[in-house]
């Protein structure tokens, strides 16, 4: 199966002399304006440097990228169903949680906290959900992943659509500007979390990021933080580890969260995510105080469990959107963006996923319950997993998902450190929409599509993901098809 091309918005190649000025600029730009990470082999807190990104634009049909934006309310509002569905969390998960310990210590929490009696029932989502085209059906989004912790990027990504302007003026195609869209995710994430802390209601309350000892990807963090203090300057931020929360915080009689003396409102997680953020018992005990306490959180525990990638192949077997929607219009709309999904439980559908990939392993992902990118196994060791799991119940902390074949676009990355002008190269993109949703089980106070990110990498590579160092930062420029 061969994939389509799309064609970049000016013609390629752009003339050396012009290309060379033209990255120097938006190199500075990039640093000037906070577009940035920290370097990796590299690291001191006093220095950031360019984060990775696409020079020019990258084509997306105008039809397919509103489709995204409109779907968002209804896809956030179907995850918020799912937390709440104790028995079908319970059923879906069953089988990983006996293979995935790091899945199974996270259900321990919720189980825990919910037969306790949840101090707080409200939640905050900040989510994203993925897609890429899928060329060989008329380049038609397919939804990748749906993420429901620590969705990043959505500051960097408001401020790159300004940068990208720019370079276009700098490349006197000035008159591309109009085909893209604008880009508020920092300011639509961000009034979500002042929107949960005005829910708690305590104005001396401050809230609490959740971030990894070492903060690579800190200008996207740190934007959030100063874009809160300019709407809010009264309301206090503070940055901890899962250590220095075990370490530092308490809950009183109240549950309220207490740090330094002030009540936590909102506890936003930047990290939290993966196993290797939990090196001891004292940052599982650190989530669990969190999560018995009054504090808001992001996500909650119950949210995280939602987006877990078992939930997301389930959610695409029959009937089961159904269940969570109706039988009406959006629930056909959600069901198209879906691409094949399959279990690898120990039952008659596993070993016919199984068959199927031993079978063609180009055409499948290997998927595990984790987030933040590098996790996904592609062609050969897709074939190597299996046979290695086939006949362990390690292979029920997987799903199998259709590969999706999105279409080609030449294009520039620009890389730190890397020479310039770097080589014309195929790109393929992938689409991030941004959404919030403040609600409890029986109450949605908040509900909103809040921008998007385009997150690009050369075409023979099989992840993407920005702060893992696999991707580059892009703006999508839509295309009418």
């Amino acid at each position: 199966m061969t994939q389509g091309r799309l064609t970049s918005c000016i013609p390629l190649p752009v003339e050396h002399k012009l290309l060379v000025t033209v990255i120097e600029k938006a190199k500075d730009w990039a640093l000037m304006h906070g577009v940035g990470m920290r370097d990796r082999k590299h690291f001191t807190k006093d220095a950031i440097q360019i984060a990775p990104f696409v020079l020019l634009p990258s084509p997306f049909p105008q039809t397919e990228f509103n489709k995204a934006v409109e779907l968002q309310p209804i896809l956030n509002e179907l995850m918020h169903k799912v937390a709440h569905d104790d028995e079908f969390l319970t059923r879906t998960l069953q089988n990983a949680l006996q293979v995935d310990e790091f899945t199974a210590s996270l259900f321990d929490i919720w189980v825990k906290v919910r037969d306790e009696g949840m101090a707080q029932t409200l939640s905050l989502g900040l989510f994203r959900s993925d897609y890429l085209m899928q060329n060989p059906d008329g380049n038609r989004i397919k939804q990748v992943e749906f993420n429901t912790v620590a969705s990043s990027f959505g500051a960097l990504t408001s401020y790159l659509h300004d940068m990208t302007r720019y370079i276009l003026r700098q490349l006197g195609q000035g008159d591309l500007i109009k085909n893209m869209p604008e880009n508020r995710a920092l300011s639509g994430l961000c009034s979500g979390i002042i929107e949960a802390y005005d829910l708690f209601g305590v104005p001396s309350a401050i809230i609490l990021f959740v971030v990894e000892e070492i903060s690579y990807n800190i200008c996207d963090q740190r934007f959030h933080e100063f874009e809160i203090s300019e709407k809010r300057p009264e309301i206090m931020i503070y940055r901890r580890t899962l250590t220095e929360i075990y370490e530092e915080t308490t809950l009183n009689d109240k549950k309220q969260l207490i740090l330094d003396g002030h009540t936590v409102a909102v506890v936003y997680y930047r990290s939290g995510y993966e196993p290797a953020q939990y090196p001891s018992t004292r940052e599982w005990d650190a989530r669990l105080r969190v999560e018995r306490s009054t504090a808001i959180k992001c996500p909650s525990i119950h949210y995280q469990l939602a987006g877990t990638k078992k939930v997301q192949q389930a959610l695409a077997a029959p009937g089961v959107l159904e269940k969570f929607m109706g039988a009406g219009a959006a629930t056909g709309r959600v069901r198209d963006i879906f691409t094949g999904l399959y279990s690898l439980d120990f039952d008659e559908n596993g070993e016919r996923a199984v068959d199927m990939a031993l079978a063609d392993t180009e055409r499948f992902v290997l998927k595990p319950q984790r987030e933040g990118g590098g996790n996904n196994l592609y062609g050969s060791d897709v074939r190597e997993a299996l046979l290695r799991m086939r006949h362990s119940r390690e292979r029920a902390a997987y799903i199998l998902m259709e590969r999706i074949l999105p279409p080609l676009v030449s294009g520039y990355v620009v890389r730190p450190g890397a020479s310039v002008p770097p080589p014309l190269t195929d790109l393929v993109s992938e689409l991030g929409i941004f959404g919030v949703i403040i609600g409890t089980k029986d109450k949605i106070y908040c509900n909103r599509q809040a921008g998007h990110m385009l997150r690009t990498k050369l075409a023979d590579a099989n992840e993407g993901g920005v702060a893992a160092g696999l991707g580059a930062l892009d703006s999508p420029f839509l295309l009418e098809m």
